[in-house]
């Protein structure tokens, strides 16, 4: 049986790296966690299956590393966009609660008075329900929010994301 060479990017970011208290850092290039085992800073946590090949050797691609030694991790903010509004959301209108893709951002407390573009304001609005709604607060038009807006967790925004099996234990999820 012929087996088939899968060429792998090497510059793709898709190496889980933790601190040495494994506390999850970010994403690192495959060739990078590569290097950092290979020159002794990191230890590797989970295989990914995949393997390098070189012209002498035969190396197990990392999914998981751990650094040797401690790094203060970076605090993630999820920035606001109104792709990360919807997924916050659930791809749900938060007035009907009717799931769809063809949603409107809305402004809980509108713009024309005074409403800022925050994480606490905006939800996810089907077109019928901000038509409805339209320049007004959700109860001057006698509608109720599903759950009150805000910025998303980072253990939320994991479970939203798809994060890849070898990972999840390290988040807590």
């Amino acid at each position: 049986m012929e087996e088939v060479a899968r060429r792998l990017n090497l510059d793709a970011p898709r190496v889980l790296v933790l601190n040495a208290g494994y506390q999850a850092l970010g994403i690192a290039s495959i060739r990078r966690a590569v290097s950092l085992v290979m020159a002794g800073m990191a230890e590797v946590m989970e295989d990914s299956g995949e393997f390098l090949r070189t012209p002498n050797a035969l190396y197990p691609v990392p999914a998981v590393i751990r650094l040797g030694k401690m790094v203060r991790p970076r605090v993630h903010k999820v920035r606001l966009k109104r792709r990360n509004v919807f997924k916050r959301d659930g791809y749900v209108c938060q007035y009907c609660g009717r799931p769809t893709r063809d949603l409107t951002l809305d402004h809980v407390l509108p713009r024309s008075r005074g409403g800022p573009s925050t994480w606490d304001n905006l939800v996810a609005a089907c077109r019928p329900c901000n038509h409805k709604k339209a320049d007004r607060t959700p109860e001057e038009a006698g509608m109720k929010l599903l759950r009150k807006p805000g910025r998303p967790t980072q253990a939320l925004w994991l479970d939203i994301l798809e994060v890849p099996r070898e990972w999840r234990g390290y988040f807590g999820g």
